[in-house]
């Protein structure tokens, strides 16, 4: 209990100015709000928040009586200057900074951007005046992300009618329809309809010449590419759901539990490849969150190899397998499954995988050079 109030008051204090309203919000009311978004449900109810002072960047806002932030759903606006050695290379000129911030990763990355800025200023602008929300997910059993963060949908009332914020960030021009993670299942055709309206009016980081991210085609690649592979395995699962378990999902591990014995086919990103030392299988770890994972095990090395399931982290792919469950060494009871085929596993392809092979070759070819 002194841990939650403590918790509860450092939130209060660095979100919330001390306000007549913050005050009468009490350690019960918080309770009550955070046990709402642990229910397995669409619709959670109104939250309050304090106006544009709850605005952290353009994808993010803080929500009284929640101890974790929130990714709003369908979102990706750009980064907000938040280190001084950002502000310092930007200074640089905007062009030095875009090549600076890039490096040598071949993926898209994310740094802070003046349209970073604006979607926040446009956030709070949005938000402004605002004492209540209305939070809704987009599948019940899909609560938090990874990263522990709730996943939401946030509404605010204007002119009597809630509106949809996710939406209407995209229409102004400050995020593309985010699929990173899959589509929208709620609201697909709002997005794709707001920002088609955004392109066309060269809204925000669609203008030419915005001091935005340069590679928005190539990121909406690489996003619809995941999606894909999301999208089928969720039209699969209508055939049949028992067999199909998304890693995402909150009861995950459990339905699992039910499957021991039973092939499955489940659904995850690529965290971590361990490559067997000769003394164990190989393990292609997918990721539930930061401390929670699922073992895809190869006692075949040349098997993982062919899934090309090593150029893979970051990814989601799909595994069909027989669900076992085996003690570690510490005597816990863990679940896996066992990979003996390449056509076992499902993954996107692109020329990223090329250009990655060639990478590592690179990087092989100067570790010998330095030896």
């Amino acid at each position: 209990m002194r841990a939650f109030r403590s918790a509860l008051a450092t939130l209060l204090v660095l979100g919330c100015p001390a306000t007549e309203a913050t005050r009468r919000y009490t350690a019960d009311e918080a309770r009550a709000l955070m046990k709402k978004m642990e229910v397995a449900s669409l619709e959670l109810g109104e939250f309050p928040i304090d106006g544009a002072s709850s605005v952290l960047d353009g994808d993010t806002i803080r929500v009284k009586g929640l101890t974790s932030s929130m990714r709003l759903l369908g979102l990706d606006t750009e980064e907000t200057f938040k280190k001084d050695k950002e502000r310092a290379a930007f200074a640089a000129g905007w062009e030095a900074y875009k090549k600076k911030m890039k490096g040598t990763s071949l993926r898209p990355v994310k740094y802070a951007t003046p349209l970073g800025e604006d979607g926040k200023k446009f956030a709070q602008g949005f938000f402004e005046g605002v004492r209540s929300v209305r939070l809704e997910r987009d599948h019940p059993a899909e609560i938090r992300d990874f990263y522990g963060r709730y996943l939401a949908y946030v509404f605010a009332k204007r002119n009597g009618e809630w509106v949809n914020y996710n939406v209407e960030c995209v229409r102004a021009g400050y995020s593309p329809y985010f699929v990173k993670y899959g589509r929208s299942r709620r609201f697909h055709h709002e997005f794709v309809e707001a920002e088609k309206e955004a392109r066309e009016a060269q809204r925000g980081i669609w203008k030419p010449g915005a001091m935005a991210y340069p590679d928005y085609d190539e990121r909406l690649a690489w996003w619809a590419a995941r999606e894909a592979v999301i999208h089928r395995f969720e039209k699969a699962s209508e055939e049949s759901p028992d067999t199909y378990v998304a890693l995402t999902r909150f009861d995950a591990m459990l339905r699992l539990e039910s499957r021991v014995g039973q092939e499955t086919i489940v659904l995850g990103s690529v965290s971590d490849v361990r490559f067997s030392d000769g003394r164990g299988p190989s393990v292609v770890k997918l990721a539930r969150s930061r401390s929670s994972d699922f073992d895809v095990v190869f006692f075949d090395k040349d098997v993982l190899i062919s899934t090309g399931l090593q150029f893979k982290k970051g990814e989601y792919v799909q595994v069909r397998g027989l669900v076992q469950k085996y003690k570690n060494e510490k005597g816990w009871e863990r679940l896996q499954m066992v990979v003996s085929l390449p056509g076992q596993v499902l993954a996107p392809s692109s020329e990223l995988d090329k250009l990655l092979n060639e990478a590592d070759e690179t990087r092989a070819a100067r570790d010998d050079e330095d030896d």
